[in-house]
């Protein structure tokens, strides 16, 4: 009887990783990155959207369904000592390395859909970058989400101790509140030095430090 040749099994498709980050632009706070992973076929989280499109109050009543119906989800947060010393691009490219190592480590592998346009260097998995991914990937819309209620939350508990900033409303954004409380107060420790609005207070309380202390005025070249 001759033998029946048989087409090999088709290789088992790795879970989807959503990857996506929050506060990359703010003057003071972490960028903070999530990852979620749901389980194959319809997604069991309904109203998904980009964080950036849904109200404050939509995206907290969100938060806990994500978090309960994904087979796995991490949250990174990258401080300001970090984003300081490698800049706000390598810090997130960071964050996203931890968070796909987190998930990896739950389930094994995936593969990793990462919104924006470049994809972090030595990533433990295959990943492709998505320009707009937060509109059109669920997965990565629910990673929007996580970051963006993890980074809020932060930076309400960051008023609670500097309460003269006005981080509960603007979140470390560049508004021209914050801005004014930047001239009037200087940087407290959550603010990133490396930005060019807070480097600049820097410098004028250095300067005015030196005529306090009776050092002469820099001359032009």
């Amino acid at each position: 009887m001759a033998a029946v040749l048989l087409p090999p099994a088709p290789a088992a498709r790795l879970p989807v990783a959503g990857v996506d980050e929050a506060g990359r632009g703010p003057l003071a706070g972490p960028v903070v990155v999530a990852a979620v992973v749901f389980p194959p076929g319809r997604t069991p989280v309904n109203g998904l959207d980009d964080s950036k499109q849904l109200c404050p109050e939509r995206r907290e009543q969100l938060y806990p369904r994500i978090v309960e119906r994904a087979v796995a989800w991490q949250v990174c947060f990258v401080g300001v000592e970090e984003i300081d010393r490698l800049n706000i691009y390598h810090a997130t490219m960071l964050g996203m390395r931890r968070v796909l190592e987190g998930v990896i480590a739950t389930l094994g592998g995936v593969e990793a859909l990462i919104d924006g346009n470049a994809v972090p260097r030595g990533l433990p998995c295959s990943a492709r970058a998505i320009v707009g991914g937060d509109a059109s990937e669920r997965a990565i819309m629910a990673a929007s989400i996580l970051a963006k209620v993890s980074r809020d939350r932060h930076m309400r508990e960051l008023h609670a101790r500097w309460p003269e900033y006005g981080f509960d409303e603007h979140k470390g954004y560049a508004t021209p509140a914050h801005r004014a409380a930047l001239e009037r107060h200087g940087p407290c420790p959550e603010h990133r030095r490396s930005f060019a609005p807070v480097h600049a207070t820097l410098q004028g309380a250095d300067l005015f430090a030196g005529l306090l202390a009776g050092e002469a005025l820099p001359q032009p070249a």
